[in-house]
């Protein structure tokens, strides 16, 4: 198979889908890797890396889509970049598609064969294409709040440790997946005071195993919900559900109730965010906005800030999958690996998830049905 590997074009997005180890894995089993001049760069690799180990180095994006048989990105992509796609080309790539309905009709109407790294999904629920991701946003999110709670930010002049005889900074996260087990762990390791709220009190109890008295647990419903947000000097939200759009559980109402130079940092708003303030995606070149006196933070490729770290993450488990597809196409590929199923997102001009046809008001059509 040919794949193709671009130069990413979002804001301030460094992170390359593929590493010189990749393409040599690739190679070495008869593909043929092209890679679009500099597409590494951000993330610290030449093309010299790459044309060493076998891969094809083109110079402009067009002819790396026009000659690909596959597409490996890392971010959704761009009107331009659809624009450029092959009529029935396999995409696979972080789609975001629940906050995306014009891209998502794109790909419908081009027939792209979209898999989408953040839907596919394991028996046991876990999402191991979007786990690395989100474990650097998990952290990240903690630390871009504690940036912006700065005085010279325009917060409120808090440090997030406080300092003896002084009380730590107020730390509200919501949701106790990835995100908000990875925002914990930073901010216990700053000494933040630290709530996490969540529907399943399951993993409020693993976390309270791991961390005792350092951090407090909260089922999450309204009245919990308007009180710790309301308390908080930093809400970071971690709400997912696979494939939709995030909940709006943060209301107007509860945000007017917070400090004024408090942040929101809103990592869900790759798929529209669960703030119901938070109405736009930001990006790391003007990354915040005011409203209600509170400093909103909604950068939705957060893990491009640290492309080098987040490129090894994700293509250590983005590789075998690229493997698969590339080795046996997609209609085998998902036979050897049902995982897969639940990743194909578009398909033959249909729409094969169902939580994405329900966000969008979309025909769903089963995937088996097509294949």
């Amino acid at each position: 198979m040919i794949l193709g590997i671009t130069k990413e074009i979002k804001n301030n997005e460094n992170r390359v889908s593929m590493t010189p180890a990749g393409a040599y894995t690739l190679v070495k089993k008869g593909h043929r890797v092209l890679i679009q001049k500099n597409a590494g760069f951000g993330s610290g690799f030449s093309d010299k890396e790459y044309s060493d180990v076998g891969a094809e180095i083109l110079d402009t994006a067009e002819e790396v889509f026009q000659q690909s048989d596959m597409i490996v990105k890392v971010k959704e992509p761009q009107p331009q970049e659809v624009e450029m796609m092959k009529d029935g080309q396999l995409l696979f790539t972080y789609l975001h598609l629940a906050a995306a309905e014009d891209l998502a009709k794109a790909l419908i109407r081009k027939n792209i064969s979209g898999v989408a790294y953040e839907t596919v999904q394991l028996k046991d629920g876990s999402l191991p294409l979007l786990t690395p991701m989100s474990e650097v946003a998990g952290r990240m999110s903690v630390l871009a709040g504690s940036n912006f709670l700065s005085r010279a930010k325009g917060g409120s002049g808090i440090l997030l440790s406080g300092v003896p005889g002084v009380k730590p900074a107020k730390i509200t996260i919501l949701g106790a997946g990835v995100v908000g087990m990875n925002a914990a762990k930073i901010a216990v390791g700053l000494g933040a005071d630290v709530t996490i709220l969540n529907k399943s009190t399951g993993k409020l109890k693993y976390l309270e195993d791991i961390y005792g008295s350092k951090i407090k647990t909260l089922v999450l419903n309204e009245f919990s919900l308007a009180e710790s947000v309301k308390e908080a000097d930093l809400l970071i939200g971690g709400i997912l559900i696979p494939g939709e759009k995030a909940p709006k559980i943060v209301k107007e109402y509860m945000v007017k109730t917070m400090r004024k130079g408090s942040v929101i940092v809103d990592v869900s708003i790759d798929q529209g965010g669960c703030i119901e303030t938070i109405d736009l995606a930001t990006t790391h070149a003007d990354p915040v906005y005011e409203k209600h006196g509170v400093i909103h933070y909604s950068v939705a490729n957060m893990p491009g800030a640290f492309a080098r770290t987040s490129t090894f993450a994700l293509t250590n488990v983005t590789l075998p999958y690229v493997i698969n597809l590339a080795d046996n196409g997609l209609k085998k590929a998902i036979e050897a690996d049902k995982s897969l199923k639940s990743g194909v997102n578009v398909f033959d001009g249909k729409c094969t998830h169902k939580g994405l046809a329900d966000s969008l008001n979309l025909e769903y059509v089963g995937i088996d049905s097509l294949l």
